[in-house]
């Protein structure tokens, strides 16, 4: 199946077997591992799915004491994503994306996993958070749905979450996760088999609770004459309609996309479910092998979110979060440009919006990045060999180095950190959100030090050496506006690779300043700048010429 994603303009001289790629992408879940292989045809831009993987590994049976993951299932994943790694490989896969959600995110030792896994296998994987994984279920969805312009309730239960998410043909409008899922609730709240009234009535009343604030905050956005769609994704979704199409319809369709089912249809399943054991569960048709274990808790889920979204059917999409992980790599890498461009700009958007609310000089704050990142281009090659992934994380920081005057003038770089760190910036990884925070954190007073909590927990040396080189960058451009006036219109970088000196020629705005207190401050502030890059760095006034016509 090909999905048309949306139309791009076709590159001149290039041929569509020239732009076909191919990609895998992997989702850590709290129930199971799952990995989709897509070729991507950028010129329509569309991808095509070419193969799928699924493990069950049970990442959220997790240690009850400590909630640690167990050694044995982190052992488990790891020998699945091997098995992954080679699929992908023998597919020509050019590279593998993969994420991880809420099992790895709430584990004290989630991190020390991720660590592992790249030391064992070389695969980098994104710890995204509940909201930024709901914006990519969302393109996913999107990507596999016609949403013909209007707006569309979407519901993803997990193991460990579930997503509630309103979005429409252009943009999510809402997003939220809630930290229930099948596997979650099934190991926290169920001990009897079949279960007990006192227990099923108890797990009822808690889903309901918890999925009340996402659901009211959806209902919330809605106008008072739109009608939204309900679409559900994820395996227990998928599950619960392949058994009721076997039953309805005899048999279970090759593809379940667009299958609807009553909200009616469902209560009688729970109603049937919760008379079961396990074991006889396990034997109902159309029962996927283990889901039977959590199935009860997943509809059950369903069945409150449905009532209270005021919801009497829902339709199936097969596209969740590893084709939304696909689409957000397509729009970060400039394939897709047409209707889903307001998605490509979610990053800026998102941090422009956290600098509005804790009270940033936007005009300060973009002067600095524009100096940060004209420095970083002329840099590059030279000094360092960051790509434009690293580029976008330093515009970042620098439009956000301020925020923590919010809290305090003094030591604002720290409060900085934590208010970066702490801010739901959609479209980044947990990984690169610490990365700008720390970026932010040290664009002044003492360098990364290995003693300072928030540099020691970045979880590579690649990570720690790009906050090094990044937060000497911001230092010099947060020093070019130091009076916070524009007095600085341009800097322009000229390196003596023999005399190892990078000499600023700066230009000035007013050809009457003399722009003494920015060369003063990056006198003060270049220090960190020239222990890290082992040169000397010199600063000159370069007088703008006026011509007289």
């Amino acid at each position: 199946m090909v999905d048309t994603v949306s139309s791009a303009s076709f590159p001149v001289g290039l041929t569509t077997v020239d732009l076909q790629r191919i990609i895998a992408a992997i989702d850590l879940g709290t129930n199971s591992l799952h990995m989709v292989i897509v070729r991507i045809e950028p010129t329509l831009p569309a991808f095509s799915i070419i193969a799928r993987e699924k493990e069950t590994v049970r990442l959220g049976d997790r240690d009850l004491q400590t909630g640690n993951l167990k050694p044995e299932v982190m052992t488990r994943a790891i020998a699945a994503l091997r098995r992954f790694q080679d699929v992908a490989q023998t597919l020509n896969a050019e590279t593998i994306i993969a994420v991880a959600t809420s099992a790895v995110r709430e584990a004290p030792n989630g991190r020390d996993f991720l660590i592992q896994v790249e030391t064992e296998l070389g695969l980098e994987v994104d710890l995204i958070s509940g909201t930024e994984e709901a914006r990519r279920i969302y393109l996913g969805v999107l990507s596999g749905m016609e949403f013909n312009n209007q707006p569309h309730m979407i519901i993803d239960i997990g193991g460990g979450s579930t997503e509630i998410i309103l979005g429409d043909s252009h943009e999510e409008r809402v997003l939220t996760s809630t930290k229930i899922g099948a596997v979650r609730l099934t190991s926290e709240l169920i001990t009897t088999d079949p279960i007990s009234t006192a227990e099923f009535d108890y797990l009822q009343a808690y889903s309901r609770g918890m999925l009340e604030r996402s659901t009211e905050e959806v209902l919330r956005d809605l106008r008072s004459f739109e009608s939204p769609r309900l679409v559900g994704t994820a395996g227990t979704i998928e599950t619960i309609a392949g058994i009721h199409a076997r039953e309805h319809l005899g048999f279970i369709p090759s593809t379940l996309n667009g299958y609807q089912f009553p909200l009616r249809d469902l209560r009688e399943l729970v109603t049937r479910l919760r008379t079961m054991t396990n074991v006889e569960r396990a034997t109902v048709p159309g029962m996927p092998e283990k889901r039977s274990e959590v199935i009860l808790a997943g509809a059950l889920i369903l069945q409150e979110a449905m009532m209270l979204l005021r919801c009497e059917t829902i339709t199936v999409c097969e596209r969740s979060l590893r084709e939304g992980v696909i689409v957000d790599w397509m729009l970060t890498h400039g394939l897709i440009e047409d209707r889903l461009r307001y998605q490509g700009s979610v990053r800026q958007r998102n941090v422009l919006k956290t600098a509005k609310k804790y009270h940033v000089n936007l005009s300060h704050s973009d002067r600095v990045a524009n100096f940060a990142t004209s420095i970083f281009d002329q840099t590059k090659g030279v000094l360092h060999n960051w790509d434009n992934e690293t580029r976008r994380l330093l515009w970042s920081a620098a439009i956000l180095h301020n925020c923590g005057h919010y809290v305090s003038h003094s030591s604002h770089h720290k409060h900085s950190y934590y208010l970066v760190r702490n801010s739901e910036l959609l479209g980044y990884t947990e990984t690169e959100i610490e990365i700008i925070a720390n970026i932010a954190r040290y664009h002044r007073k003492s360098p990364p030090k290995k003693k300072h909590e928030n540099y020691r927990v970045l979880v590579s040396k690649e990570h720690r050496l790009m906050v090094d080189h990044l937060s000497a960058i911001l230092r010099l451009a947060t020093a070019l506006d130091r009076r916070q006036i524009g007095a600085v219109a341009r800097v322009h970088c000229d390196y003596n690779q023999q005399a190892k000196q990078l000499k600023l020629k700066i230009h000035p705005s007013n050809p009457a300043d003399d722009c003494a207190l920015e060369l003063w401050s990056l006198d003060y502030s270049k220090e960190v700048f020239e222990q890290e890059f082992q040169l000397k760095v010199s600063a000159i006034l370069e007088p703008t010429v006026i011509t007289v016509s």
